[in-house]
Formats: C-alpha cells, structure tokens, sequence
C-alpha cells in the first residue's frame, strides 16, 4: 500500500511510519512527503530514506489553490492512504470530499477532549495540565470536514504525573503516537476499518 505523509515540523511521527515500513512491520510504504514549510525537517527525513519530498508554498494562494496542488503530487503517486503526521493547515471540504476516508491524522489528546481549532502541540499537553486532567493520550482518526472530530480509529492512554511539565507529558504522548500510527496504517491497508457513522469498528483479522 503507497501512503502519501503531509508533514510541517519535525517529522517524528513520520519516522515512525518509516521505519516500520522498513522493518516490514506494516504492509506499506511511504511513497512521498509533502510540506507547507521549506524549513520542515520531514522533509528532510525523507530525502534521507529515498523518498521523494515537496515543499508546496501556500503563500499568495488560496488554500483550494494550494490543495490542488497537493493533490496532484498524491495523485501522481497513486496514494492509497494520506498520512496526516504534525500537518498544521486545516484542510478544505473539496480536499476532504475527494479523498473520503482515505485521510488519516494524529492528534496528541484522547479525543474529543482538547481537539479543534488551535489545539495543536504544545498547547494541547498545556491544556490537559491546566485542566487537572489524570489521563491524557493520542489518537488517530479518519479526517472529516469537522477539527479533530472525525470517526476514531485507536486511542492510547498516558498517565498524567503529578509533577508533570509540558514538555514531560509530551515526550510520554509521543511515545505512543509512534506506536499507534503504524498500526492503525496496518488496520487500514489489512481493510479491517469499518466507519458506522460515529465510529470505526476493528474487523477481525483474516
């Protein structure tokens, strides 16, 4: 299966798609990186694996203008599967609608909590700390036209201590995304993901 990852930062969830794909942990390969910076070290990391990277400049374009072209490259690739992996512009209804439950992302709370517009990295863990939260986590889900609010595919929890920081209960966070994007890429190219309105129910294996 061919993944196609949009990436903006650091890349450290992609990594984790990559090196399981290079352990053949999951059925599936990431085939092109896309950024919205020039500077995103992901693109980086996948110019060191072989991997064919863009940077597509949104600047003086409207964000349909600028999917347009993002999804050309996906579509010259023959994607399978888009990879959401720390992609920080929020995507248009035309994007979403072309690729209906073929887009995935990774957030770092245990939605519905602390997801939806402006919920993104640092700002999420500084929210569930501000909370007094016991439990916060990750999850990925199928992308819809709603924040952070599409059909939940896996969730990890991660323990809130005491004497936790921001930069603590994230280190903890990622941890897990980096196991738990590869195996919902896994249930996804396995076609065990039904979507029940609200909800993804895991299909038994084989």
């Amino acid at each position: 299966m061919k993944l196609a990852v949009l990436a903006s930062g650091e890349g450290t969830d992609l990594q984790s798609v990559i090196d399981a794909s290079e352990k053949n942990e999951i059925d599936a390969k990431v085939v092109v990186v896309i950024s919205d910076r020039e500077n995103a070290f992901a693109l980086e990391r996948a110019k060191k694996h072989k991997i064919d990277a863009y940077f597509v400049d949104p600047k003086n374009k409207t964000r349909e203008e600028h999917e347009k072209e993002v999804s050309e490259i996906i579509d010259n690739y023959n994607a399978d599967l888009i990879v959401l992996a720390g992609y920080l512009r929020m995507l248009t209804p035309y994007f979403i609608s072309k690729y209906r439950n073929k887009i995935i992302n990774i957030h770092p709370a245990l939605l519905p909590f602390f997801g939806g517009k402006g919920m993104y990295g640092g700002r999420v863990h500084k929210a569930v700390l501000d909370s007094g939260m016991k439990i916060s986590g990750c999850s990925v889900h199928f992308v819809d036209e709603s924040i952070d609010g599409g059909p939940i595919i896996i969730q990890k929890a991660v323990g809130v201590k005491d004497d936790d920081t921001v930069e603590t209960l994230a280190s903890r966070v990622l941890e897990q995304e980096h196991k738990i994007l590869p195996e919902a890429i896994q249930l996804f190219a396995e076609k065990r993901l039904r979507i029940e309105g609200k909800k993804v129910r895991v299909l038994p294996k084989g």
